[in-house]
């Protein structure tokens, strides 16, 4: 059974994530692990007694205001609560740091589910939390839009260039098989490799994989840019759910000039997208 993270700062924007995660946990057993992250703020006139009672009070509060706000959102999504806690934590540096760090304490956390707001010209270039957490997560991230609302998760557009699809591929199906969700997969570098189609075919696909999948070629010199295609594209049936693979290991200058295509993507998509490290 997976167990989801889905961060929450009490915002209407990070209700989007939240929905995805109760939607999800709703069609395949999961267990969700609502988080709020407090970040203790000291007045000079406080002692170090003080502001350790002050602070234990202060997360005794949150975590009844976080259990409210999570049985509120259940009712107005119709959904009936299944296997979920709540919890606060006291938090040290931002918000992404703080939860990866949960993440290395509890281990059991298979995906983190959040919201983006969508980011202006300079939170694209140093990131935000949910783009921070894509590139740098070694738990997946799921990052929804703001104004998502629930919709059964019945399609997967995986997105890939081929270079490790056998391997990926069987992480996209072990994503989709327990949603009975079927997969398209979209070659997006098919320009000098459109004699792909007759090597790795549909039929091929599916006797390989004894799963519903079927691939679409684009030519990225054609159709313009990776996260364009996803965005104009019109795949039949429309995708529930974006997947993409992201390379982790650049240097931070490589990274604040050019950041990665699944981290911009997110900022972009309004569907969510479920982005995994490469290997």
């Amino acid at each position: 059974m997976y167990k989801i993270l889905a961060p929450t700062d009490f915002s209407n924007n990070s209700k989007g994530g939240m929905r995805f995660a109760m939607q999800w946990a709703s069609q395949q057993k999961a267990e969700i692990v609502f988080i709020h992250i407090y970040h203790p703020v000291s007045y000079a006139i406080w002692t170090e007694k003080e502001f350790e009672f002050n602070t234990v009070r202060k997360i005794a509060k949150l975590k009844i205001k976080l259990k409210n706000f999570v049985e509120k959102l259940y009712k107005t999504t119709n959904l009936k609560p299944g296997k979920h806690e709540s919890i606060v934590i006291r938090g040290l540096l931002s918000a992404d740091i703080d939860i990866m760090d949960y993440c290395r304490k509890a281990a059991d956390i298979d995906f983190i589910c959040m919201s983006t707001r969508g980011a202006g010209t300079m939170d694209k270039l140093f990131g935000t939390h949910t783009g921070t957490l894509i590139t740098k997560s070694s738990v997946p991230v799921i990052a929804v839009p703001r104004h998502y609302h629930k919709v059964s998760l019945k399609n997967v557009l995986y997105a890939s260039d081929f270079k490790n699809y056998s391997q990926e591929l069987k992480k996209v199906i072990e994503f989709a098989r327990p949603l009975r969700a079927k997969i398209n997969v979209v070659h997006l570098n098919a320009g000098k490799e459109k004699a792909g189609n007759e090597i790795i075919s549909n039929i091929e696909l599916r006797k390989k994989f004894n799963y519903d999948i079927k691939i679409h070629f684009r030519d990225k010199q054609l159709s313009g840019s990776i996260i364009k295609i996803l965005q104009k594209e019109q795949f039949t049936p429309k995708p529930s759910i974006i997947i993409m693979f992201t390379e982790q290991r650049r240097n931070m200058l490589k990274k604040l000039l050019s950041p990665s295509k699944t981290e911009r993507l997110s900022f972009n998509s309004h569907i969510p997208l479920l982005a995994f490290h490469k290997e």
